[in-house]
């Protein structure tokens, strides 16, 4: 695979059950790519283990007086040259692409993991928590990936460097060949405490920069309370933990390091010194002499490699680790319900939308709008109604406080569409039939014209759509803010996550782009929260005629969405508990209205009661009073 090539046409099922089998998984799949850095390795390190001899030679050749011997030695030096700066920039260029594309599939593989599991994902793993592995993790992982080869390619040259001293000096060599082993091992027993202190700094770094961005989200309340001090204050005791830890990690570090740098000098002063005794004794020429000083120098270099290495995998075995665990999550409990015998077919088209769990039926091409009293209750039945399940740690999933009823949940069957369970379709066909809007939808950065570049049925426009969603003033305002030269709204920029906007703007352009979509399902979840009244009821009038002929489910209280619904329904206590239109219902239904008109009990109490009972009331009230 080269960088070209990205993105993966498929990135793989990933071994997830350890973060070490996550590396290995990896590594396997890059096999190809790690034998050419390999290749190219061998070539480098192995030029740089020829050149003590090739310098050995032509000092005895000088010594000698050989000027023939001595031209082929300047040959051979010229050839390792090559072989070394070749190599070099091979190497390097194979081991960055390896690093490179062990990222990019980690990368896809978590966008992959994101998009199955919708907004089930933050429900089980911390948001920046998925920030930090598709960030930070997922470059310590590569690095570990690209480190391989290079250190796999040091232990050739080190090993070619011993066996050649023990032939071409065997006194010398066999000094080497003990010492090299010990110092390569040395750093060894310190490396679990390095790796402690560093988990350390990692999870004090996390909490101060979770803590930071909840600051930042809360600075308008925290000013209007008098916090930002309170929470500068906890902000620096949470830096200066992170600066401590940082500090006893590094001299961890350090001292591994300093290891690497010591050893290796006495190994060099105790070559010199029993060569240049042996030298004076006869036992061996000068030119000897003169190479084992120069390969036990030259090791310096691929030793280091094995503080790198270790290093790397220090590093990145936590977050192979955190990736596994992100990776390994699965779109619905596997307890929860059994593989189907035989692949499960496209629901046909103009099929009902029914919810064993709930009793919800959404007949199909018809408006339909959903109560709840719990809000926190519609939101996960939003999810639910889209295939994702209500809770999938099996907990409170009607809302009423109680687990148990939570844990009946998962026993339930899916959502039905059509007669299919959408649990059992592919989740790319799930995704195109039915379309969930949560409350707080996202505006990613870009164009206007970008964000409407969505998967769509292609009936609907996006013209159409935001005149449906009543986005004219959205449009003015984009205009206006955009730079000279920008005649089409279309072409106007949305900051991050439409900060720029207020919120009714946000989800107005929000609701605009479900529409333009077009699913054969469109279910939103209080669309029009942030927006005043009379923009609410053109908003339902717009959605109420564009998706005429299509299945619609809002979760909503507001009468003007209501009124415009064909069938609404209202959810109490985990289950259907009345249906009718919205006029019916506020008549017969305290509970509905109680929701809806925002009753108090004593309200409801009163409206309940007769003129003569009402005026009787009304007495012993004023006589409490």
């Amino acid at each position: 695979m080269q960088i070209s090539d990205l993105p993966y046409p498929d990135p793989g099922v990933p071994d997830a059950r350890s973060g070490p089998r996550f590396l290995l998984w990896l590594g396997r799949g890059q096999i190809g790519g790690q034998l050419k850095s390999l290749c190219w390795g061998m070539l480098h390190f192995g030029g740089v283990a020829g050149l003590p001899y090739a310098v050995g030679l032509g000092v005895d050749a000088v010594v000698d007086r050989e000027p023939n011997r001595l031209l082929l030695v300047g040959g051979l030096l010229v050839l390792i040259g090559v072989a070394i700066s070749v190599g070099d920039a091979m190497l390097h260029r194979t081991a960055v692409t390896n690093w490179i594309t062990a990222a990019a599939r980690v990368q896809q593989l978590l966008a992959r993991k994101t998009a199955e599991l919708g907004s089930a994902l933050t429900r089980r793993v911390a948001a920046g928590e998925v920030v930090a592995v598709s960030t930070g993790d997922v470059e310590k992982i590569g690095w570990f990936v690209e480190a391989v080869s290079r250190f796999l390619a040091a232990v050739f040259a080190i090993v070619l460097v011993c066996v050649g001293l023990v032939f071409y000096a065997p006194d010398l060599g066999v000094v080497v060949a003990v010492g090299v082993p010990v110092i390569a091992l040395a750093a060894l027993p310190l490396l679990p405490r390095a790796t402690r202190r560093a988990d350390v700094q990692r999870e004090k770094a996390g909490r101060a920069t979770e803590l930071a961005s909840d600051t930042v989200a809360g600075l308008r309340v925290l000013r209007g309370i008098g916090g930002e001090e309170l929470f500068l204050g906890r902000y620096r005791e949470a830096s200066q933990e992170v600066r401590k830890a940082a500090v006893r990690s590094a001299r961890m570090w350090a001292l591994i390091s300093a290891i690497q740098v010591a050893l290796p000098g006495l190994l060099l002063i105790t070559v010199v010194w029993y060569g240049a005794s042996l030298a004076l004794d006869g036992r061996i020429a000068v030119g000897e002499l003169v190479a084992a000083f120069s390969a036990v120098a030259t090791l310096l270099y691929p030793l280091r490699h094995f503080e790198e290495i270790a290093m790397a995998y220090s590093f990145s075995r936590p977050s192979a680790q955190r990736a596994a665990r992100v990776l390994s999550l699965t779109r619905t409990d596997p307890a929860e319900r059994s593989a189907p015998a035989e692949p499960v077919g496209e629901p046909a088209a103009g099929g009902d939308l029914y919810d064993p769990r709930t009793g919800l039926l959404a007949p199909a091409g018809r408006f339909t709008a959903v109560v709840c009293g719990d809000p926190d209750l519609a939101g996960r039945l939003a999810e639910r109604l889209g295939g994702h399940p209500m809770d999938e740690q099996g907990g409170d999933r009607d809302g009423d406080g109680d687990g148990a009823a939570g844990r009946e949940a998962q026993d339930a069957p899916s959502v039905l569409l059509g007669g299919v369970a959408l649990d059992e379709l592919e989740l790319d066909t799930a995704r195109r039939l039915v379309l969930v809007q949560d409350k707080d939808p996202v505006l990613l950065s870009g164009t206007l014209r970008e964000l409407f570049d969505v998967p769509a049925s292609g009936s609907v426009d996006s013209a159409a759509a935001l005149a449906a969603a009543q986005c004219g003033d959205v449009l003015d305002a984009l205009l206006q803010s955009a730079p000279d030269g920008v005649d089409d709204p279309m072409d106007a920029r949305i900051t991050e996550r439409g900060r720029s906007l207020s919120g009714g703007q946000r989800q107005r352009l929000a609701l605009a782009r479900s529409l333009v979509t077009d699913p054969e399902v469109l279910v939103l979840d209080e669309p029009t929260s942030a927006v005043d009244s009379h923009t609410e009821a053109r908003i339902a009038d717009g959605i109420a005629a564009l998706r005429a002929g299509r299945t619609t489910v809002v979760l909503a209280s507001s009468p003007l969405l209501l009124d415009r619904a064909y069938r609404v329904v209202l959810i109490d206590g985990g289950t259907v508990a009345a249906v009718g239109t919205h006029r019916e219902l506020l008549h017969r239904e305290p509970r509905y209205r109680a929701v809806v008109t925002r009753e108090t009990d004593e309200e409801q109490r009163l409206a309940g009661l007769g003129m003569t009972e009402l005026e009787e009331a009304l007495t012993e009230i004023e006589e409490s009073a």
